[in-house]
């Protein structure tokens, strides 16, 4: 695995910055869950990057039991990165795995958080 550093400050928010919104990877709460090593840090995002990724695969084409599935493992996953938003949304499509709405909520969510992780590994 080739290796990612980084970088010691967050990425700015997108063109039309938020003032104040959250960032949607909490950045000390990773720190914390990787004891500050940058590279643990780095390997553990693209883990979950990966996880995201499937995780949205399953949820396009699963049954409802599995489509709750999917969410709890996504939910903890990102509970476990500090990408509580992703974990919010998680958490409201397994309470009701045929919403619509929360599906795409949690959509939106994963790819921003995956943008920023981009960002982030410049």
């Amino acid at each position: 695995m080739a290796a990612v550093s980084i970088a010691f400050e967050a990425p700015e928010q997108a063109s039309g910055s938020r003032a104040g919104s959250e960032r949607p990877i909490d950045l000390v709460h990773l720190a914390v869950q990787t004891m500050g090593d940058k590279l643990l840090e780095a390997e553990v995002l693209q883990l979950f990057t990966r996880q995201a990724r499937a995780a949205l695969a399953e949820l396009s084409s699963g049954s409802p039991k599995a489509v709750v599935a999917s969410a709890h493992r996504l939910k903890s996953a990102a509970n476990g990165v500090g990408a509580f938003k992703v974990a919010a949304h998680a958490q409201s499509l397994e309470n009701d795995p045929q919403d619509a709405v929360a599906r795409a909520a949690l959509s939106a969510a994963v790819v921003e958080t995956e943008n920023f992780i981009l960002r982030l590994s410049r």
